[in-house]
């Protein structure tokens, strides 16, 4: 089973965090926007209080899929926005949204926006040899909030991932490549990235403009959504 937690009232809105995290991580927009939306928060497999799901991309949305409601705006951050890119192909949602987010993760000879394979390892074997240290090590680097640091650290020493879970997300980061996805989805998408963000590069930019895609860029790293001047508009 997985946790999934509703509250607010308006146009359903589902929010998928990313690696290592868990749903509380989205509480500040939960505070913001409550009141014009009815905001459902999940913690994905093996992530905060949700169970392990074993199998891989296909399979942790085939379980995420299970309790959306219906016709939602889906709202992915990071490998959140992975699992909403795939989810977008198998249902019904009404718009997509990607937070420092992109369909291919990793640099290859066809994708210069991505970045290097062996860097984004290194970078999450530094995180795993001590994952409460690393996550808030790396928040704090993306935000001043003393408060907004104080709820975000609580919840990563509370609700901590399992080793199935981080293992599972790494590879879905590492080989998963949804351009072609992307590229077919005839709903609203609408992207929002860091000019500073040192895991998706801000030369995606030119890629999702190329798509047509909607794009706002703000002077963050890869949490654009604690950034003060960070905006949900619903197209």
């Amino acid at each position: 089973m997985l946790y999934s937690n509703t509250q607010g009232i308006g146009v359903d809105l589902v929010l998928l965090h990313g690696w290592g995290f868990n749903s509380e991580l989205f509480n500040s927009l939960i505070d913001d926007y409550k009141n014009q939306y009815r905001i459902t928060l999940i913690d994905l497999p093996g992530h905060g209080r949700s169970a392990n799901v074993d199998g891989g991309l296909n399979e942790w949305c085939d379980e995420i899929i299970k309790i959306l409601p219906d016709n939602p705006i889906l709202l992915g951050w990071s490998l959140g926005g992975l699992l909403a890119i795939n989810i977008a192909k198998k249902i019904k949602i009404s718009q997509l949204i990607l937070l420092a987010s992109t369909p291919k993760f990793i640099k290859d000879s066809d994708w210069n926006y991505g970045i290097d394979a062996d860097n984004f390892e290194q970078f999450s074997n530094t995180l795993q040899l001590n994952l409460s240290k690393g996550l808030k090590r790396f928040i704090s680097l993306q935000t001043d909030n003393k408060a907004q640091l104080k709820s975000l650290n609580r919840s990563i020493d509370a609700l901590p991932a399992s080793p199935n879970a981080l293992s599972q997300g790494l590879d879905i980061l590492l080989k998963s490549d949804l351009r072609k996805l992307l590229k077919q989805l005839t709903i609203p998408v609408q992207v929002i990235l860091g000019k500073r963000d040192t895991l998706v590069p801000v030369d995606i930019v030119k890629w999702y403009k190329a798509q047509n895609i909607s794009l706002t860029l703000l002077n963050t790293g890869h949490l654009p959504f604690l950034h003060p001047d960070f905006e949900l508009s619903i197209i």
